[in-house]
């Protein structure tokens, strides 16, 4: 079987129940539900850190937080890491990254004047660069200016129109966007990597595309029609906590106005439909991007992934953008699509195993045949995909439980911690939840009785149980690189893992 394309997509800042095809009963996805339709779609798939940088540390990397220590936007990737595009490469790929890694160089590989040391927005070494897309946005406001628009105030292409009156029963993110709909950010990142598309057709290599694509990631604001494609009143409610819940971290979350949802329901409410209709607009993006693989004749030979660095809490628990430990800001897409792997009986197929970002990084090196490095601590998704798992089936061995981490030490000082002890960790399972604070208290959520997750617990039969399968978990996913290498007269051996 020949080496196929691979096209790698991250939507920034997707929550997992946001696809029509996992029932939401407002989202509108047709052309991710389409691709779910013939290809693999993961339910229980979960980011590993949050914010965006140290999210994507771990997908590029293929390892915790705990390993890769990138904690913040700023914080430094370990040169010593090897990553997806530098393995890509080194397997004969040209790895070609359109928008954003927010990958912060290791300053000890650069000199101190080095301009990428003032910049979380770097790129994580081995791409080339097709298309650079920070979130100055400077080559979408040039082709903005390309198109006849006056980009000289920039901001207002970053917020709603301030020219039309928002009509009863909406809320202050309503007024469309002063561009069309084939003018968003998502749409000029698919109409670039169209064209580098069209350019693979006329040599034999196969190509490796990493599309990051930035949108349902706020500013809250969208064209038309998709502004007004949800009304307010239509949109699930937010999660409320249980009336007495007394709550330190999210007491500290809201101590920053970015974690503060709108105090008026109607412009929460509305907050929740404008993202949906971002979703649509990104979803329509993804169709024309499907719809260029079909005509240029690739799609049987492309491995197509789509998933998230991270959710959105969008109002849940009284919480905006993603934080915590709570379900909406870690729970993420992930679908897999590759019809030359063989079997067509996993077409449509809905995997309910526990999955993480981790395993992105060993199912892409093992889908082009190429060697997973020692340092990825996820596992290859292939068994479900190529018809050898049966339906509802699993690996032997396979995750029964997910992990992710998150570091909070800017919060430092606001909260009377310090910077080591503002971090936690989560071992979430089918039954419960145990959040492990450095500084604080743990508490546990039985999710068989909680399953929005309302009722934190402070003291729970179960909770000892977690806390030891935690430190388990902890303990076991150390770095192992060169940990079990031993040398011994004769030369150096590997222990057996």
């Amino acid at each position: 079987m020949r080496r196929p394309n691979v096209l790698f997509v991250t939507l920034d800042q997707w929550r997992g129940d946001c696809l029509s095809a996992a029932g939401h009963p407002t989202v509108s996805t047709p052309n991710l539900d389409r691709l779910a339709s013939e290809g693999v779609r993961f339910t229980r798939h979960y980011a590993q850190a949050a914010p965006c940088g140290p999210s994507r540390a771990s997908l590029l990397t293929g390892t915790y937080q705990h390993v890769h220590r990138s904690v913040q936007n700023g914080t430094p990737l370990d040169s010593r890491f090897t990553n997806l595009a530098l393995e890509v490469k080194a397997a004969g790929y040209d790895p070609v990254l359109f928008g954003h890694t927010d990958t912060t160089v290791d300053p000890r590989t650069v000199l101190e004047a080095d301009p990428r040391l003032e910049d979380y927005e770097g790129h994580l070494p081995g791409f080339r660069v097709g298309l650079d897309l920070p979130e100055d946005r400077e080559a979408w406001f040039q082709w903005l200016g390309g198109r006849g628009h006056d980009v000289s105030d920039r901001k207002r292409f970053l917020r709603p129109r301030d020219d039309v009156p928002i009509p009863e029963g909406r809320g202050a993110s309503w007024p469309p966007s002063p561009f069309a709909a084939d003018e968003t950010e998502t749409a000029f990142v698919v109409g670039e990597i169209l064209e580098e598309l069209e350019k693979c057709q006329t040599v034999d290599d196969p190509w490796f595309v990493h599309a990051s694509i930035y949108r349902p990631h706020p500013p809250f604001v969208v064209p038309e029609p998709y502004h007004d494609l949800v009304d307010p009143v239509d949109v699930p409610a937010p999660i409320v906590d249980q009336e007495g819940v007394d709550l330190l971290f999210v007491d500290a979350a809201h101590r920053f106005s970015v974690y503060r949802p709108p105090k008026n329901d109607l412009d929460l409410r509305q907050v929740r439909a404008t993202y949906y209709g971002m979703m649509a607009e990104v979803d329509a993006q993804m169709g024309r991007l499907l719809e260029g693989l079909d005509a240029l004749e690739m799609s049987e030979h492309t491995i197509v992934v789509v998933t998230s660095d991270h959710g959105e809490m969008l109002g849940d628990h009284g919480l905006m953008s993603k934080l915590g430990f709570f379900d909406q800001a870690f729970h993420i897409p992930l679908i897999v699509r590759y019809p030359a792997l063989g079997e067509s009986t996993v077409a449509g197929r809905v995997v309910d195993s526990f999955t993480e970002n981790l395993d992105v990084m060993p199912t892409l090196l093992d889908l082009i045949g190429a060697e997973i490095p020692r340092q990825c601590q996820g596992q290859s998704l292939r068994s479900f995909l190529d018809g050898s798992m049966p339906e509802g089936g699993a690996p032997e061995g396979w995750r029964t439980s997910v992990h992710w981490e998150f570091d909070f030490r800017t919060w430092a000082g606001a909260v009377g911690l310090s910077g080591h002890s503002c971090n936690l960790a989560v071992h979430r399972d089918h039954s419960g939840k145990y959040v492990h604070f450095a500084g604080w208290p743990a508490i546990f959520f039985d999710l068989e009785k909680d399953p929005d997750e309302r009722q934190p617990l402070s003291d729970h039969c179960e909770m000892s149980n977690y806390a030891s399968a935690l430190l388990d978990w902890r303990l076991t996913t150390d770095e192992q690189v060169l940990s079990d290498h031993l040398a011994l007269p004769g030369g150096m051996i590997v222990l057996d893992g």
